[in-house]
């Protein structure tokens, strides 16, 4: 017989039907058990030598126990001796460090190549283990009662694909939970992802509808609200900071659950469970849009006007009778979402955001940078030090600012003849003339990293010195970089030219000096083939 059948709580009544005289099949017959447990019991008791004595004084129920297991403790045989004692004083080792059955017997196949154990033979071994160690204080769960208004888990859960008609496919669904604590009400809402946007208008939408705002959030360690989980009590967690502006905004407090532990949020948790039991079962492939519809008539018709298993209350009247007045008001302007990103800023002096790119100093280039966007800017921090701000949305993919870019090389994004056109201009009206000649020197070759290398060479020199290298080149019909550049090098520009010469350039040629013209080619042949003829 094992000691795993014996029935502690009638040992004391076996002992008194036999002191009171009761023979063995009538005690058998009362106790409702059979005669050999009867008889197993009645021997190790009598061994023991705690079957006689007064019906009034019985033995204590823990002396009779203890004399039960001696006697009926049996070592096991030979062929019974388990498969993997070998690996026993490991297996105990990992589950004293936390590990439990099935990662322990993961563990040996992982590490072991001789262990040919199973895995319920490592299991009863962990399970006898844990019997044996006994009922630890970290075990026991302590329940935490809240006040109204005072706190709301909040989570995601995942409930399959649903058909979504934006994009004419199946998508992975998940649902958001919002719980209050005190009174159980509940929100939820359908979406295709689990992003920081998403995550924050969630939680707008909920303070909306309930009117307040709880004092304490308490969120799962998922990206959108926890960047780092705090692993021990001396460790902080590191909060997203676009929930962390959020939370500063409503005036509220960030108490993040602990990792790997649902039931510090079990709230939240039953609140997924249930309505991933009661509503969503069996919507699988459902249109997305109708099945939000009827989550919303759930919420209000059934899920919080239901008796609550705990509370045995209607959560929606514990919210208006007692939660709704305890809640914190909501703020007079409306929250405008804020996004904060950390990126890297790339060669060309830019972060990439939502698919569009900003500048930065390009002396931050290949350095990490903050990102606040909001609906309709951008501002870039670095090192805690606002470094630029942009539109939010642009007519380009690109927002640049040239005082961002180095100096001498700002302007070569630009390829537009009336921008360089204009900086010619702006030089002087000498210059802006010579640059029209010189972007159609040419009618089939762009002309314009010329133009280019031209102002930006001009703008080096005084005023007068780019006016007369300017006049110089066009009264010789020397159009391009190398004559601006050579003139200024050898100092002909501070040569005078003629006052002929100086206000009257000499045009440019229709055609080449020497040439000449078809019809004076046409009259030589025809004469010379006139006068071949005649002789």
């Amino acid at each position: 017989m094992s000691t795993r059948r014996i029935d502690m709580d009638r040992l004391q009544e076996l002992v008194r039907l036999h002191r009171m005289g009761t023979g063995a099949r009538e005690v058998a017959r009362l106790l409702r058990m059979g005669p050999n447990t009867e008889r197993d019991y009645r021997d190790a008791l009598e061994a023991a030598g705690l079957l006689d004595g007064s019906v009034d004084d019985l033995p204590e129920l823990a002396v009779l126990k203890e004399a039960v297991q001696r006697h009926l403790a049996k070592t096991p045989p030979a062929q019974m001796t388990s498969s993997i004692t070998d690996w026993e004083p490991k297996i105990i080792m990992l589950a004293e460090e936390g590990l439990t059955a099935k990662p322990i017997y993961d563990r040996l196949r992982l590490e072991d190549p001789d262990f040919r154990g199973g895995f319920y033979t490592v299991r009863a071994v962990w399970r006898r283990w844990r019997k044996a160690r006994g009922v630890r204080a970290e075990d026991i769960a302590i329940p935490v009662e809240t006040a109204p208004g005072d706190v709301a888990q909040v989570d995601f859960g995942y409930v399959g694909k649903l058909y979504d008609a934006a994009v004419g496919r199946l998508r992975k669904a998940w649902v958001f939970v919002f719980v209050l604590a005190y009174s159980r009400w509940m929100f939820a809402r359908i979406v295709f992802d689990q992003k920081v946007e998403t995550w924050l208008r969630l939680h707008v939408e909920a303070f909306n509808t309930l009117g307040g705002v709880p004092r304490t959030l308490v969120p799962d360690n998922l990206k959108a609200a926890v960047v780092r989980a705090a692993f021990g009590v001396d460790e902080p967690a590191s909060l997203n900071k676009s929930y962390r502006e959020l939370a500063r905004y409503y005036d509220c407090k960030i108490d993040p659950a602990p990792p790997k532990a649902p039931k510090k949020k079990g709230r939240v948790e039953s609140g997924v469970g249930y309505s991933k039991r009661n509503f969503f079962k069996g919507r699988y492939g459902d249109d997305a849009h109708e099945t939000a519809t009827q989550l919303e008539r759930w919420l209000d018709t059934i899920a919080n006007v239901r008796d609550h298993g705990t509370t045995r209350r209607r959560p929606i009247d514990v919210l208006a009778s007692e939660e709704c007045a305890a809640l914190l008001p909501l703020p007079a302007r409306p929250f405008e979402l804020v996004l904060w990103h950390h990126a890297l800023v790339h060669r060309d002096c830019h972060v990439a955001f939502d698919h569009r790119l900003y500048s930065v100093p390009w002396t931050l280039v290949g350095q990490r940078v903050w990102l606040r966007a909001t609906p309709t800017s951008v501002t870039i921090y670095a090192n805690d030090v606002r470094v630029a701000t942009h539109d939010r949305r642009g007519r380009t993919q690109r927002s640049t600012r040239d005082e961002h870019l180095p100096d001498q090389r700002a302007a070569w994004r630009y390829r537009s003849r009336d921008y360089w056109q204009e900086r010619a201009e702006h030089i002087a009206p000498e210059v802006g003339a010579y640059v029209r000649v010189l972007f159609d020197v040419d009618d089939v070759l762009s002309m314009l990293r010329s133009v280019q290398a031209v102002v930006t060479h001009l703008e080096k020199f005084p005023r007068e010195r780019a006016v007369a290298a300017c006049l110089r080149a066009q009264h010789f019909g020397a159009h391009s970089y190398g004559a601006i550049k050579s003139i200024l090098r050898q100092g002909l520009d501070l040569e005078p030219l003629s006052p002929a010469l100086a206000t009257t350039p000499t045009p440019q040629l229709a055609s080449p000096r020497f040439a000449r013209s078809m019809s004076e080619l046409l009259h030589h042949i025809t004469k010379k083939e006139t006068d071949d003829e005649h002789n």
